[in-house]
């Protein structure tokens, strides 16, 4: 699979934007298997970009496509098919159900789709240090805690590729390397891509491209 974007630029950016960004405005396409780094500062479209990839919004001009699925023209049945089999997404507002468990927002995300057995999700969230965490309600949680439940869900599916929205903006640097060690180890056995949009680089982020936004 690939991902295509054609002259994107959101709706509510005047045509300028395209001069100074190496994303607004640009033609790219994306190969399964890379790692795409994106340097977004506050205002530049971080969220809409990646909300735009995940088909959440559309108020964008230009083009979208994986492979030969335009976003744009994608019917609501074939958007969902192509996120349970083909993207999954880490929001930057993390999106979990509040009054279920850890182990249920996990356990309902992996059953839409299986990739991993069960036992998964308990041995994932001792590697981040939230194995304790599972019969706790999620909103009960830190909001450190509730990012490495949503990477973990993340996970849970099968993708080729990951987008990811500052993952990691309430979590040291031990816990962020630790959570992006996982996504690696994910991405590579997917033979899958992460997009990963974020304030400054990471440099524990083996990017084979980096963007400017």
């Amino acid at each position: 699979m690939q991902l295509a974007i054609s002259k994107l630029l959101p709706t509510y950016f005047e045509k300028s934007r395209s001069e100074t960004s190496e994303i607004w405005g640009k033609d790219l396409l994306w190969k399964k298997g890379e790692m795409i780094k994106i340097v977004a500062p506050s205002g530049s479209g971080k969220s809409s970009l990646i909300n735009f990839l995940y088909g959440m919004r559309k108020d964008y001009e230009g083009n979208i496509r994986y492979d030969q699925h335009d976003l744009d023209k994608t019917d609501a049945e074939s958007l969902a098919s192509l996120r349970k089999d083909h993207i999954s997404i880490v929001f930057q507002d993390l999106r979990l159900f509040p009054h279920q468990t850890v182990q249920e927002n996990l356990e309902i995300k992996r059953q839409l789709n299986p990739y991993h057995p069960k036992e998964k999700i308990a041995e994932m969230a001792e590697r981040l240090g939230i194995g304790k965490k599972l019969p706790s309600l999620a909103r009960t949680c830190s909001y450190g805690e509730q990012q490495r439940v949503a990477i973990i869900r993340a996970l849970m599916q099968p993708f080729d590729f990951l987008l990811l929205d500052e993952p990691f903006s309430h979590l040291d640097n031990r816990n962020s390397e630790l959570a992006m060690q996982l996504m690696l180890e994910e991405t590579r056995a997917r033979q899958a891509s992460i997009v990963f949009a974020d304030l400054e680089r990471i440099e524990f982020f083996p990017f084979t491209s980096l963007y400017h936004l």
